[in-house]
């Protein structure tokens, strides 16, 4: 009779266990991307280039894949840890692969080569996931 208790316990044990392995599994391939864009305009502090970035970035949200897009202006630091840029843009995707079609998008490239490139001197990019 015990025996049967314990085989029966450990039956549960491997079902939870391998239920959250599952789980575990399903969250690292759902994580979401997140992709910073900094931009440091070639007239630093240009008020309508600026803007111009901030309100074409809003646009991306129709993009298939983008699920978020916020862009602003960088806020002003003393602190020397802090770097200058002029606009931020952060983009939210389901994952990897929605953040590729983004990037291949015809709006995308499109909005790259004639708002960014006449517009900016400098651009950096990071990636990273939850």
């Amino acid at each position: 009779m015990a025996a049967r208790h314990v085989c029966t316990f450990l039956i549960l044990a491997l079902l939870v266990f391998s239920s959250c392995a599952t789980t575990i599994e399903k969250a690292v391939d759902k994580a979401r991307v997140y992709h910073v864009v900094l931009c440091w305009l070639k007239e630093p502090g240009n008020a309508e280039g600026r803007q111009q970035i901030i309100e074409v970035s809003k646009t991306f949200k129709a993009i298939p894949g983008v699920i978020g897009v916020k862009a602003g202006a960088s806020i002003p630091s003393d602190r020397t840890i802090v770097d200058s840029f002029d606009v931020g843009i952060l983009l939210t995707f389901a994952d990897q692969k929605a953040m590729q079609t983004y990037l291949d998008h015809p709006d995308h490239k499109q909005t790259v080569q004639n708002v960014l490139k006449p517009l900016v001197s400098k651009i950096v990019v990071y990636d990273f996931t939850e």
